[in-house]
């Protein structure tokens, strides 16, 4: 990756001059980040690049969550007209690889990233849009959108909406409280950092934050998608978060339900990002998601969805239908 021409005026202005620019990370999205090194100091360079992303909801979410007391990143400085933010640094220890470099700290750091969840959710959500059935729907959406047509097939869309709407009130209806929903708050996006506040855990990529359920950013860190997180842990981190939280007797059907939820739209997504934006490497990760989600489906709170399922998408064209176009 190579940094964008404007990048080195606007190091010049935020202070960083002389400051080595290295490649950092792409992602998913046209975001694209770069180490920022001067001597000692050390900074992280944001290109998101106008008009494919706009680097604001990034901005006030983290200044939202560093008022309340959670470790986002500091905007050192920030150009909006370039799309270009200098952000604190975390580091390079992501949980993702600590766990799997020391697997005896797997539960010990998991529990502290449930603790965080409990902690945001004591408090009342940012100002942010709500997490509502036209945004569920829109996700769960891209498997006929995008899914279907590239295992070629001809499903009921229609029925796939009712079906959905069928089993989502059990989110919308809840008797839990509406909470700041971070939406990709899992194992790559977690840092462990030498800070007192917050557990220790750095967050990052959480600019398309809504307001909704608390259940959903639990989905996120235990059905994770880039990393497997066994079932026995999945069981003892949900318990850890009740006996944290003490949620409502409708919590276990409400994570089920925004399980099945976001592990069909990332199902569509990946398969987006080989179809659409030429990123193969995402179907690895297609038969990891058709597991969780035919988990989910197995609760009896999904049962119009899992019906829809059955009926819609035979088991042959699931798990491994995309993996022929894979990279090696």
């Amino acid at each position: 990756m190579i940094p964008p021409a404007s990048a080195a005026d606007f190091l010049a202005k935020a202070g960083w001059p002389d400051a080595a620019v290295v490649p950092l990370a792409g992602d998913a999205s046209f975001r694209r980040y770069f180490r920022v090194v001067d001597g000692g100091r050390r900074a992280v360079l944001m290109d998101a690049p106008p008009p494919h992303e706009d680097p604001r909801p990034f901005i006030a979410i983290a200044e939202h969550l560093v008022a309340d007391g959670f470790a986002a990143p500091r905007i050192l400085a920030r150009d909006l007209n370039e799309g270009l933010v200098l952000i604190e640094d975390f580091g390079d220890d992501r949980l993702k690889e600590h766990v799997e470099d020391q697997p005896g700290e797997e539960l010990a750091v998991y529990g502290r990233a449930i603790e965080l969840l409990a902690d945001l959710h004591k408090l009342p959500a940012a100002e942010l849009p709500p997490y509502d059935r036209a945004v569920y729907q829109r996700e769960v959406g891209l498997v006929t959108e995008w899914y279907c047509p590239a295992i070629g097939l001809k499903v009921d869309e229609d029925a796939y909406v009712r079906a959905w709407d069928e089993v989502l009130p059990i989110a919308e209806q809840s008797a839990s409280p509406i909470v700041t929903v971070l939406r990709d708050y899992h194992a790559e996006n977690i840092m462990l950092i030498d800070r007192p506040e917050a557990r220790g855990l750095g967050l990052l990529d959480f600019q398309d934050a809504l307001a909704g359920h608390p259940a959903y950013d639990l989905v996120s860190l235990l059905q994770d998608a880039r990393r497997d997180v066994s079932p026995a842990v999945e069981a003892a981190m949900l318990a850890h978060y009740k006996a944290i939280a003490s949620p409502p007797g409708d919590f276990d059907a409400a994570y089920a339900v925004l399980g099945a939820q976001r592990n069909a739209k990332i199902i569509g997504i990946f398969t987006r990002l080989w179809k659409r934006d030429g990123k193969p490497r995402y179907l690895s990760y297609l038969p990891r998601m058709w597991g969780l989600l035919e988990r989910d489906l197995t609760h009896p709170a999904l049962a119009p969805v899992a019906q829809w399922f059955a009926a819609n998408i035979p088991a042959d064209k699931r798990h491994n239908a995309l993996q022929e176009f894979a990279p090696e």
